[in-house]
């Protein structure tokens, strides 16, 4: 498929060379799927933890139901997004 640029004349076919270019970024851009996938996984667990300040209160006050309520809420979290 032959891709045009866009100019006030019209449009200009690629050159062969920018044809190749446009191939190289477009599959570098399939190929980096994974990577971004797992970048939305990880910013929707990021979002989704419970603050820390949680479990540090709760170490402070020796309140063990909480650390584990801690630990339950962020590993529901890790259900709800895997990698």
């Amino acid at each position: 498929m032959t891709r045009y640029h866009k100019t006030p004349d019209g449009n200009v076919p690629f050159t062969a060379e920018e044809e190749i270019a446009r191939d190289a970024e477009e599959q570098a851009w399939v190929d980096k799927a994974p990577e971004r996938e797992l970048e939305a996984i990880l910013n929707k667990r990021k979002e989704s933890y419970p603050p820390a300040t949680d479990y540090l209160d709760a170490i402070v006050k020796g309140d063990q139901a909480q650390i584990d309520k801690y630990v339950s809420d962020c590993l529901a979290v890790k259900d709800k997004y895997p990698k």
